[in-house]
């Protein structure tokens, strides 16, 4: 349950891929219109002459595709999809024919999956997701390619996930594996990497064929969640040049070997297996067994993704380093590491490689820097920005990284933004990220900019259980250690008063998701602390959500909140709603309509359960949005209502 930047956003469009209604405006405290504008999570083409990404500037992202002339984009087009709907990721095929579109009908939290053909004059679009094995009423997840056949996960309303390969041309499906929370995360000529177990638990196995193997020893409380199949030292899926160059696709069905007790398959996955921290790991599978090495590792500091280009030349690697980004680049032939390559901004995600290894693009963002898209070429270093329409938006300056010690001794980080010269402070709002596993990153926010214009200090905690902190860090607030990660929220509090001397009766507290319950939690545990607080799309009663969320969902969740049978009474305990009466602060509650990941009645229920105790509270609904409130007019409408509520209750505390 992580919400930040939307990564899939009241106007209409016409079609998720039609032109978008005209952008919406935010004003600055001058009077100055500031359009709104990102590009993000592009997909290289193989052969490095174009590459496909999503764009949000009014109305649902959609997805584009722009062809490129050497390293600048020449043409583009949207890409039209007959859906109403943000477009969540667009990726290349490996024979760079199809492009393979997946999109939240009405920004929902369930999904399709669309295809269409590369050529901008081919207009044909359709749904592969719902032939034969697909499930209308459940969710689709596009994963990535396998040659020329798309590897997606399709989940019905039971929670089970069918791990499948789905033939663009015909919908002709092929499923791979099937289980309770089963996720696919490769798949390459008759091999598979599947993650299964809860959050915070979690293993890769390997399938080949009906066998199953463990890809590492077992380790309890280790998470490995990402991973690539290689080869028995062959190209993976093309022979490319990589100035678009004719290029030759090897077809799945050419197993070389990975079926063949003869043969072996080599994995490369990221881990925290036997450490600290996530860490780049090669696995061999043979016939007499499975042996790993570590290729890559930064003690200390968490491996966020990597990618491998097709010929397995090169391997790009995102380290997070207290939230910030470093690059580095393995020339996997010799196992040489590259010294890191200074990032255009803070934060970068979305990683993806050409075939040949010449390129990579990413997106890249800062306070400063609306996300945008970079390429890179790995060998010179050098940057190139390619869009023709670029990112921007209203924007902040840095934040500074501050660590707090919290009432047990325990010390976590948090990055602290403040209002601009000359505006005067006037208070301060906390924002708690979701998950719990997510992370405060210094990346783009457009919410933070008319709040620090009005005077208002920012404080992004990671309170235990984050992210990017370590295995040990995450695991710090599992069930009953819960209550220590909402004291955590309460020593946030004393951090700002102490630190940074800001009125101890204009302090508020706001979160996204599990953000969201942790505020009202820390609303309804510290009541005295709050000025106000801002709960979107939280959870009010831990025993009601796991009746209404979705059931995969449910049941990863059970490790780190509890399990709604055995754990009943903690849970209870836990839970703000059955605390309410204890929570003073004016609370504004937000939520989308089409949330089935944290269903709205967890808002409506609290919103009533304040108005019957006559305190002070409203509750703001999307009826054409989901869990991540992606539409821009809708973010809009909320980032002045913060604004607002804020100001608001910040006077009422100086009237006092």
């Amino acid at each position: 349950m992580v919400a930040g930047y939307p990564r899939k956003p009241p106007s209409r469009r016409l079609g998720s891929g039609g032109r978008p209604t005209p952008p919406p405006d935010t004003m600055d405290n001058q009077g100055v219109r500031r359009q709104v504008r990102a590009n993000y999570g592009a997909s290289l083409s193989p052969d490095a002459t174009a590459f496909a990404h999503l764009v949000d500037d009014g109305g649902f992202p959609r997805a584009v595709q722009r062809f490129l002339r050497g390293w600048r984009a020449s043409s583009s087009r949207d890409v039209e999809l007959p859906v109403e709907g943000p477009v969540t990721r667009v990726m290349h095929s490996a024979d760079g024919h199809w492009l393979a579109c997946q999109v939240a009908p009405d920004g929902s939290d369930r999904f399709q999956i669309w295809v269409v053909t590369n050529d901008p004059d081919d207009r044909d679009a359709r749904r592969i997701d719902s032939w034969p094995h697909g499930h209308p009423e459940g969710s689709a997840e596009l994963i990535g390619w396998d040659g020329t056949q798309v590897a997606a996960i399709l989940t019905g309303e039971d929670g089970v996930g069918s791990s499948c390969l789905i033939d663009p041309a015909d919908g002709s499906t092929v499923v791979l594996d099937r289980r309770t929370a089963g996720r696919l995360v490769d798949a390459w000529a008759g091999a598979a990497l599947v993650r299964v177990g809860p959050r915070g638990y979690r293993d890769l196995i390997l399938l080949r064929g009906l066998t199953e193997f463990a890809l590492l020893p077992y380790d309890p409380g280790s998470t490995t969640d990402l991973g690539f199949i290689l080869d028995d030292h062959t190209p993976r899926r093309l022979r490319a040049g990589t100035t678009g160059e004719s290029f030759e696709l090897y077809h799945p069905a050419k197993t070389y070997g990975l079926n063949s007790t003869e043969g072996f398959v080599r994995a490369l996955i990221r881990s925290d297996n036997g450490a600290s921290h996530a860490r780049l790991i090669e696995v061999t599978s043979t016939a007499d067994g499975v042996s790993y090495h570590v290729l890559a590792e930064k003690p200390g500091f968490d491996l966020d993704e990597f990618v491998v280009s097709d010929d397995l030349s090169t391997v790009a690697l995102l380290w997070n380093k207290h939230g910030c980004s470093e690059l580095q680049i393995l020339e996997y032939a010799d196992n040489t590491l590259s010294p890191p390559i200074p990032l255009p901004g803070l934060v970068a995600t979305e990683l993806t490689i050409s075939a040949g290894g010449s390129m990579v693009a990413m997106t890249v963002e800062s306070p400063s820097l609306p996300p945008t898209i970079e390429l890179v070429d790995p060998r010179t270093r050098e940057w190139e920005r390619v869009h023709r329409e670029p990112s921007l938006g209203p924007l902040t300056a840095d934040p500074t990284l501050e660590f707090v010690t919290a009432r047990d001794g325990l010390e976590f980080s948090g990055w602290l933004y403040r209002p601009p010269a000359p505006v005067e402070p006037i208070g301060a709002m906390i924002f708690l990220h979701g998950g719990p596993e997510g992370q405060s990153r210094p990346g783009y926010n457009e919410f933070y900019p008319p709040l620090l214009e009005a005077g208002i200090t920012v404080f992004t905690p990671n309170v235990r259980g984050s992210g990017g902190g370590g295995r040990a860090f995450m695991h710090a607030d599992d069930k009953e250690l819960r209550f220590a990660a909402i004291d955590d929220v309460a020593d946030c509090v004393h951090f700002l008063i102490d630190r940074e001397a800001v009125s101890a009766d204009r302090i508020a507290c706001c979160g996204w998701s599990y953000g969201g319950y942790l505020t009202q939690a820390a609303l309804a545990f510290h009541p005295e602390l709050f000025a106000a607080g801002i709960s979107i799309c939280g959870m009010s009663d831990l025993n009601t959500w796991y009746r209404t969320t979705e059931p995969w969902i449910a049941a990863a969740a059970y490790p780190k909140y509890g399990h709604p049978i055995g754990d009943r009474e903690l849970l209870e305990r836990l839970s703000p709603l059955l605390r309410v009466h204890a929570l003073t602060a004016p609370l504004l509650l937000v939520h989308g309509a089409n949330d089935t990941n944290v269903p709205p009645s967890e808002s409506q229920q609290m919103f009533e359960a304040l108005r019957s105790l006559d305190r002070t509270t409203e509750l703001l609904t999307f009826d054409d949005d989901g869990h991540e409130i992606v539409k821009r007019e809708n973010r809009a409408v909320l980032v002045n209502a913060m604004r607002q509520w804020l100001m608001k209750a910040f006077a009422a505390t100086a009237i006092g």
